[in-house]
């Protein structure tokens, strides 16, 4: 359990992901610091928090090694969630997933020994499923990666447990299944589906489907994330060097989510249907007997519920 004199590290701190893990820590009581390079995180996700004496921020980047050391010295906790994300942007830019997603995972990681940081959680994704055709997905059974982005993550599992094993560092990865909520950037010609399809809406534009819109989701609502990395803070020792899956355990296709969001709005919809996008999973559905067992892990926040709320802020904050 995280003390509120003990210093917590969230990379990535102004994204999506990590600005609402920042927001829960400070409502928590804890000190947070926050390290970002404002690449593809947004600056004012964070500033009202800036007054907050138990929060720092500091602009770097995960590349550079002396802005992880500096940034991990006197942390108990790191929270990893600085990446790039999108499979699509990956398979046109490999290089620069191989420079964040793995040489930075390595220098904030090697920091986080060298300042002997008690426990490091990490992101990982569904990604690292690949081609496996088994309905539900359990963490041994992966299949080949299908794009750059994947391997990226597969790579930082087996680069966290082969640290856990070798200099002791408490690592645990957390394979996020289409995470959504606020704060989630809509804008990005890579952005999520849900921000998309609510954004379209908010600005009366049909949404864009890629594909037949019949391959499924296991969507998973930011709050029960947070949650997710909080337990695997607190969780036994026996918990560390793996990775878990982080999802609701339920399966919505692109079409049906689509409905239901139009549904939301009182709008009939008329999607416009392109080409499969290359690298993307057809299905993906998370089993979550072994987070439930090793960290705690229930997801309290379904589709339905994290959907109104994630409409309701994007009709609140639409710019």
């Amino acid at each position: 359990m995280i003390k509120s004199e003990q210093i917590v590290l969230v990379t990535g701190a102004a994204g999506f992901i990590g600005s609402n893990l920042v927001r829960c820590l400070l409502d928590m009581g804890c000190t947070v610091r926050g390290l970002d390079n404002l690449s593809t995180g947004k600056y004012s996700n964070l500033s009202d928090l800036l007054p907050n004496s138990r929060f720092t921020f500091i602009e770097g980047d995960i590349c550079h090694k002396d802005t992880c050391l500096e940034s991990c010295k006197n942390v108990s906790f790191v929270l990893h969630q600085a990446a790039l994300g999108s499979v699509a942007k990956s398979m046109l830019h490999p290089d620069i997933y191989v420079k964040n997603n793995i040489a930075g995972f390595d220098n904030i990681l090697e920091a986080a020994v060298s300042h002997k940081v008690k426990r490091f959680v990490f992101a990982s994704s569904s990604s690292v499923y690949g081609d496996n055709n088994d309905l539900v997905k359990t963490e041994p059974n992966t299949g080949n990666v299908l794009s750059p982005y994947a391997i990226t993550k597969r790579f930082d599992e087996e680069y966290a447990n082969l640290f856990y094993r070798i200099y002791g560092i408490e690592t645990i990865g957390l394979r996020y299944f289409n995470v959504f909520g606020e704060r989630q950037n809509p804008d990005s010609s890579y952005a999520a589906v849900i921000p998309r399809f609510i954004k379209a809406l908010i600005d009366d534009q049909p949404p864009i489907i890629y594909g037949d819109g019949e391959q499924k989701r296991d969507f998973t609502y930011i709050t029960n994330v947070v949650q997710a990395n909080l337990l695997a803070c607190a969780a036994p020792a026996e918990a560390c060097g793996q990775a878990y899956n982080i999802a609701c355990g339920r399966q919505t296709s692109i079409n049906q989510l689509c409905q239901m969001i139009a549904s939301a709005f009182n709008k009939d919809v008329s999607p416009v249907y392109k080409p499969e996008r290359e690298g993307d999973i057809r299905n993906s559905l998370a089993d979550l007997r072994n987070a439930r067992e090793k960290i705690n892990y229930r997801p309290t926040v379904n589709i339905e519920s994290g959907l109104a709320d994630t409409i309701k802020w994007y009709q609140n904050n639409n710019t």
